[in-house]
């Protein structure tokens, strides 16, 4: 083959690939990677998801001949899931302290209809900290995000899955 039939869209040898197509080729692999590290499909989602923004922010950075793109996204990965796990710690101190507090303190949801305090009591805490904060509170998902130290995609992802929950109970308390 010459250079007057190698077609122009084709890589050149050695050509460093576009962030869209390597993210494509290992979205699966760093999703598994992260499910095995927590244990937990939903937070190996928001995980896969702050990883490969994280990759796409510094992409420009990434050096074909240090590793393999898999390399660089399970490494980006870890870290993510090092800081997930740190701050997870913290949320369920948190948490145990708040619910030890809440025994003293009014209840989350009073002088709500029964069924919905009930199904707002069914909810994580972090699930009503969520809820509390971009419900009730009406703060934006930026600020909500920077009040539970969490990124922005892992907060609406919460409120998603806290809102889509409450919807469950109360079809049920409907039906």
């Amino acid at each position: 083959m010459n250079a007057a039939s190698t077609p122009l869209d084709a890589p050149a040898l050695g050509a460093r690939p576009g962030f869209a197509e390597v993210a494509a080729e290992q979205l699966d692999a760093v999703y598994r990677y992260l499910v095995y590290l927590t244990g937990d499909r939903g937070a190996a989602e928001d995980l896969a998801a702050e990883t490969f923004e994280k990759a796409f922010r510094s992409w420009r950075r990434f050096d074909p001949r240090r590793g393999s793109p898999r390399t660089w996204l399970c490494k980006i990965a870890r870290s993510v899931a090092i800081d997930w796990f740190r701050a997870e710690t913290r949320r369920r101190k948190r948490e145990d302290r708040y619910a030890r507090d809440l025994s003293s303190s009014e209840d989350f949801g009073d002088g709500l209809p029964g069924p919905l305090q009930e199904a707002l009591h069914a909810l994580s805490p972090a699930e009503r900290e969520v809820v509390a904060l971009r419900v009730l509170l009406e703060l934006d998902g930026p600020s909500a995000a920077r009040v539970l130290g969490i990124s922005q995609t892992a907060c609406s992802t919460r409120l998603s899955r806290a809102l889509r929950r409450l919807e469950e109970r109360m079809d049920d308390v409907r039906e």
